[in-house]
């Protein structure tokens, strides 16, 4: 990453946050709060050498506390972590350091859908990520098969991830969910090109005041992985959504967030000893350099 000095302050964001506020259309969800949606805004495009893509409009790294002994940023990174790792269940990502799916997984929701409680399904992300269901027997890990194709085959257009499994997502007369959470995001496209890697992620439904600043930074960090252990230079993550939303009951929140200038975005360093990707974990990762604004407490979250 470039020193402070030559960096400069990222208005992607807000510039997302506004386009929503101006050009969404008022919708109904399915969790019941009415939402401003937008279809396929422009991509946010983070060169890395310009810093690590963690918002400044509102603290991603507040104070840890006995009850919640991790930052957010960091349970964003260990949420990540766990999924390319296999987990589905709110045990075993506590366990990589991410707290926050326990509302999701709740016993009432998990009965609904034949889960065990705690259990996020076969149709979640750590399920599609590291045991994708095949016709041929065994399970397909597709991050290892990405790193080995990364290596082996670089100029590939292939190197692509997905996080859904069709047969355990889909509703309707006679079918039955096998996951509490639809994935949102995990689409991924990587591509090598003169030996520097950029990671697009395309994301189904954001929820841009919360849910999208913690995917912009596992994603980034996820990018910064791969490059690592594939000798490659971290160059780009490019951030799509394909249904971009504002909760109504956000609305105060973001225009505390557009009413405060963009800062230079922060240092995330990487430890560099490890060299395979499903050894990574949030403490491999060091902030420097963050200078947010205050933290907002209480916007919303639809659940």
């Amino acid at each position: 990453m470039n020193p402070l000095e030559k960096r400069t302050p990222d208005n992607q964001y807000q510039r997302l946050l506004r386009n929503i506020l101006e050009n969404g259309v008022r919708t109904p969800s399915q969790q019941g709060v009415d939402a401003l949606t937008l279809i396929a805004p422009e991509p946010m495009r983070f060169k890395l050498e310009n810093g690590f893509p963690m918002i400044t409009e509102r603290n991603m790294n507040p104070k840890v506390s006995e009850n919640l002994p991790v930052t957010v940023w960091q349970q964003a990174i260990g949420e990540i972590c766990a999924f390319i790792n296999g987990a589905h269940t709110v045990e075993e990502l506590e366990k990589f350091g991410c707290f926050w799916w326990k509302s999701w997984a709740t016993p009432e929701k998990c009965a609904k859908r034949g889960l065990a409680t705690g259990d996020l399904g076969p149709g979640s992300y750590g399920a599609a990520f590291h045991d994708f269901p095949t016709s041929e027997g065994p399970s397909f890990n597709q991050f290892k098969h990405i790193i080995e194709q990364i290596k082996e085959e670089p100029q590939l257009r292939t190197h692509f991830v997905s996080p859904w499994v069709p047969q355990y997502i889909g509703r309707g007369k006679g079918k039955q969910q096998k996951v509490v959470v639809a994935p949102c995001h995990g689409w991924l496209n990587i591509r090598i090109i003169e030996g520097k890697l950029t990671l697009h992620m395309m994301q189904r439904s954001g929820d841009v005041p919360v849910g999208v600043p913690s995917n912009m930074v596992q994603y980034a960090a996820l990018a910064m992985m791969i490059a690592h252990v594939t000798n490659t230079i971290p160059y780009e993550f490019v951030h799509s959504i394909s249904d971009a939303h504002i909760y109504i009951d956000q609305i105060p929140a973001v225009e505390i967030m557009l009413s405060r200038e963009a800062r230079i975005f922060p240092t995330v360093s990487i430890n560099k000893n490890k060299d395979n990707l499903f050894e990574f974990r949030k403490e491999d990762f060091e902030l420097s350099d963050y200078n947010p604004h205050p933290g907002i407490k209480g916007i919303p979250v639809a659940i």
